[in-house]
């Protein structure tokens, strides 16, 4: 699956869940609850196969983190690879990569928006230009914004526009100089539960 670039309000209404975690989403939801298209309102009376099951479980998580199946599958295998728990680490790993903890941090009003800041080369990363959104974040991590008015504007919008922003417990901001820091990786009940991360392990174990 190549990454989702149509309405996202029909994604949403398809899982009937707010993967995005944009407060619009939760008022299209409470307005339009039954999925998409013409019967729609007939979800409910198909049963779903456990392999059905599986399969949407794992496409909330790549349409949530933006990923390709290809780039999901890298993500499984080493989650898979570290000790712990399979699922947990694989939502630990989702929820490191550059594109959502600048997404997490305020700096970027989506993920895709965090993404394009990192392709571009608005963001640095221990002072060091990074231009992989799925690159690792560990540990005292610090993210930066490059020293350019157009880079500096640009965030400095997005952190105006998201001040109300929840910024997670595993993150410190620092709004007035555009910098932040990764205090330490998440751990799994921090991170929102949008999927059953075991069923997506079972899938992948057949």
């Amino acid at each position: 699956m190549s990454r989702f670039r149509g309405p996202k309000g029909k994604i949403v209404r398809r899982f009937g869940v707010n993967i995005y975690g944009n407060p619009k989403f939760d008022r299209l939801l409470a307005r339009r609850q039954n999925p998409p298209g013409m019967h729609g309102g007939y979800k409910g009376r198909r049963k779903i196969s456990e392999y059905g099951k599986q399969l949407i479980e794992k496409q909330k998580l790549k349409y949530t983190y933006g990923l390709r199946e290809r780039q999901f599958r890298i993500t499984f295998k080493r989650a898979l690879r570290h000790k712990g728990i399979t699922g947990d680490n694989l939502m630990i790993m989702l929820e490191s990569r550059l594109d959502n903890t600048v997404f997490r941090m305020g700096m970027a009003p989506s993920r895709d928006a965090a993404r394009q800041l990192i392709l571009h080369g608005h963001l640095k990363v221990n002072n060091r230009r990074v231009n992989i959104a799925s690159f690792q974040v560990t540990q005292n991590d610090t993210v930066t914004v490059k020293e350019s008015t157009r880079s500096r504007g640009l965030v400095q919008r997005y952190v105006d526009e998201n001040i109300s922003a929840e910024i997670p417990e595993w993150v410190s901001v620092d709004r007035d100089n555009l910098k932040a820091t990764v205090d330490r990786v998440p751990l799994r009940e921090e991170i929102p539960t949008i999927a059953n991360e075991q069923l997506i392990v079972e899938l992948y174990s057949k």
